[in-house]
């Protein structure tokens, strides 16, 4: 049998593997993972389908019996990346979204500016800028000037200026990128202005992977007990969100700050390889990690889930956030994100691609469980993006059907009835398939799911982006676009409408207050709410600036009179 015949035989015997079950099954794969591990391999894209199996067995193991020589498999990698380039092959296979990461191969992205510095204190010694990449060299003359002196002299009025002569200049025996970064760092500006100033250099670092463990081949960790599935993976189909929801809230523990900082190294790591980069695992705060452990047994199958919150001069405006990921058997498989006011919040679920065929349904289920008794919400939307508004995977992969068969309704009531009549369609014959274009019109809208405290459609055309649009409406009207106009004139009007002076409360406090006042000003008569519902209200906003973001939320929650004027407000005609 020719070479790369008998390499895909023994590739496709261990994909296979993924869905076999028992003794003998496992038995066959660990024969073919004996084969696989001597192997030669001849191209990128056969080694790349070996190491997708390895990690997903490792996640996903159907016997003990296989996790150490897949993890001995795993810790050698990069000697297989590293002979296929020696031998000159093609590896651009390696460069795709769902294939970044891997030991033995390089990345090359524009980060933000704390993804940067993160980057560059994690692993300094293997991350480099990319000059021979970089093409906005004139972006330089409006931050470098900051900190390099004389540089005007160049950047204001000359062309073809050499800005690596001047960096070289100033910058001594330090890296290159180590000394950019602490001179971002000092700038005396806020936290905003520095990420501002060094977003728009849009700099493409360039960082070798090598062995390490920050490696998606070797970013995972050795639980106390594995879960081994010698059954058949529970696939969506039996999966029931409701009794999922109505099962007793999980356990969370509180983690310390040195533990949580592990996990936000972790989950940073995680999203950095795979050219991924959240607000919350970005700027997550490390004294709100919080750790759930589902179990080991047949209830919990070996997930744990971490969740965090913002710190206070890096949250939202109005609304709460978390961010999380789940490890299966020690194996980092997805990120989540939501985002919320009062009892709604919007959630954003993310399988990596190798683990999609893997228990998805079921633990994004127990993402929701833990999400609702973590914020309090009893109504949980889903972005029109995840469905598939412009978003072509999502729509090849049908995820409308994914969230649909969950029990999630459209937020739109002529999609709902387009949904209703392709379900007719398919229960007239199973062989049917939403055409693309049917999808596409689906994912323009939400998609929802209530709690049974939940109001089914109170939330369905709410936006912060309206709140936030009627705002900028009166700015224009009443302040000729005037921004520190608005934001003075609001907060005199709603100080005086609430009874309080801001001016004797921190600065968190009084920012806080600055940018609920915006909102606030479009209520009409506010001064005439009751004392207890002013007196509820300044509590929000003090919260809101206070060491816990979910006692904030859970606040909203108790205001019935905010939460009417905020879906008035927010919510499309």
């Amino acid at each position: 049998m020719p070479i790369a015949a008998n390499t895909d035989a023994l590739l496709a015997s261990l994909e296979a593997a993924k869905a076999r079950f028992g003794r003998g099954a496992a038995a066959e794969a660990r024969v073919v993972l004996d084969q696989l591990s001597r192997h030669t391999f001849q191209d990128a894209k056969s080694l790349l389908r070996f190491h997708e199996a390895l990690l997903f067995l490792r996640a996903f193991p159907p016997s003990t019996a296989l996790i150490s020589p897949i993890e001995k498999v795993l810790n050698t990698f990069h000697l297989r990346t590293e002979k296929l380039r020696e031998l000159g092959i093609e590896m651009s296979a390696f460069d795709d979204f769902d294939a970044s990461g891997v030991a033995g191969t390089t990345m090359q992205d524009a980060l933000s500016f704390e993804a940067a510095r993160w980057l560059v204190r994690r692993i300094p010694n293997n991350v480099e800028i990319a000059w021979n990449d970089y093409e906005d060299e004139r972006a330089m003359g409006s931050t470098w000037p900051r900190f390099i002196p004389v540089l005007e002299e160049d950047a204001d009025v000359e062309a073809n200026i050499p800005w690596r002569k001047w960096l070289d200049s100033a910058r001594g025996r330090e890296r290159e990128l180590e000394w950019l970064i602490r001179r971002f760092e000092q700038l005396p500006v806020t936290d905003r202005e520095r990420s501002e100033l060094y977003d728009s250099l849009r700099l493409p670092l360039r960082w070798h992977i090598h062995n390490l463990k920050f490696s998606r081949t070797r970013n995972w960790t050795r639980p106390r007990q594995y879960y081994i599935h010698s059954e058949p993976l529970i696939v969506r189909s039996q999966v029931s969100l409701g009794h999922e929801l109505a099962q007793p809230a999980p356990r969370r523990m509180k983690l310390s700050r040195r533990e949580g900082e592990r996990v936000m190294h972790t989950i940073r790591e995680v999203m950095a390889v795979r050219y991924r980069e959240l607000y919350g695992t970005t700027l997550g705060d490390p004294r709100s990690v919080v750790r759930v452990d589902l179990g080991s047994g047949a209830t919990g199958r070996g997930v744990v889930m971490y969740f965090c919150n913002l710190p206070v001069g890096r949250r939202l405006p109005l609304r709460a956030y978390v961010a999380g990921f789940t490890v299966k058997n020690g194996v980092p498989i997805n990120y989540i994100e939501a985002i919320g006011l009062c009892e709604w919040i919007e959630v954003g679920f993310n399988t990596f691609y190798t683990y999609r065929h893997g228990e998805t349904a079921w633990i994004y289920a127990q993402a929701l469980r833990c999400l609702s008794a973590m914020t309090g919400a009893r109504t949980i939307s889903v972005y029109p993006y995840q469905i598939g508004q412009n978003n072509d995977e999502a729509l090849d992969s049908g995820a409308f059907w994914f969230y649909r068969k969950l029990g999630f309704r459209s937020g739109n009531n002529k999609l709902e009835e387009v949904a209703r009549h392709e379900e007719l369609k398919i229960a007239a014959n199973p062989k049917h398939r939403t055409p693309k274009n049917i999808l596409k019109r689906l994912a323009e809208a939400h998609v929802f799911c209530e709690l049974p405290e939940g109001i089914p459609g109170a939330w369905d055309t709410f936006s912060t982006r309206t709140l936030g649009l009627k705002v900028n409406r009166r700015m224009a009207r009443e302040f000729a676009g005037d921004g520190p106009g608005i934001r003075k004139k609001s907060v005199a009007e709603v100080s005086r409408a609430l009874g309080v002076n801001p001016l004797r409360w921190s600065a968190a406090e009084r920012k806080a207050f600055e940018n609920w006042s915006l909102v606030l000003a479009l209520i009409p008569n506010l001064g005439r709410w009751s004392a207890r519902e002013k007196q509820d209200m300044v509590r929000i906003i003090r919260a809101q600036a206070g060491s816990n973001e979910m006692r904030y939320l859970r606040l909203t929650q108790k205001h019935p009179r905010l939460r009417e004027e905020i879906l008035r407000l927010g919510s499309k005609a």
